[in-house]
């Protein structure tokens, strides 16, 4: 992976502050730390000729008991956008989550009003499980919600409390 590449496509977004919670004056270097080495794999997408229109990590959501359920956070590339690659990206983390051994995907903060994400990840078959009011401070809207997003990957195995 090409950091400078990445960075090129992060920043934009992380300065923006529309989507992701990350302080809109992120270092480099605290980028870096957050996007590749806190994560368990970070990927990127590219083109025939190599060059990154996306990218994205995947990490536990939790430690210990609930580290079965793993989180990832998607930017493509505004050069890139309308032809795809989120779809392609999430699919692909999908696939890569359950070859790590996870049972389902969760994301954290989903900011209402990127609605182009929410619709996204709803037609992959991630559900709305709980709305967060006014979570997200966005920097033209103020305060608005953030909706947790789920979606299993494997069959449920899941007991009622009354068969314990």
């Amino acid at each position: 992976m090409d950091w400078p590449d990445v960075w090129r496509i992060l920043e934009p977004v992380f300065r923006a502050g529309e989507t992701y919670s990350f302080a809109r004056d992120i270092s480099e270097e605290e980028a870096h730390r957050h996007w590749v080495e806190i994560p368990a794999a970070t990927f990127v997408a590219q083109d025939e000729d190599g060059q990154i229109l996306g990218t994205y990590y995947i990490k536990p959501n939790q430690p210990g008991q609930g580290s079965h359920v793993c989180n990832c956070g998607y930017v493509v590339g505004q050069h890139a956008r309308g032809r795809g690659i989120a779809s392609t990206m999430c699919q692909h983390s999908q696939e890569e989550a359950r070859r790590r051994g996870f049972r389902a995907m969760q994301f954290n903060l989903v900011v209402s009003t990127n609605q182009g994400a929410v619709r996204l990840w709803q037609k992959l078959g991630f559900e709305i499980v709980g709305t967060l009011p006014e979570a997200f401070r966005h920097p033209t809207y103020g305060y608005v919600d953030a909706y947790v997003m789920y979606k299993l990957l494997v069959p449920s195995v899941r007991r009622s409390h009354k068969d314990m």
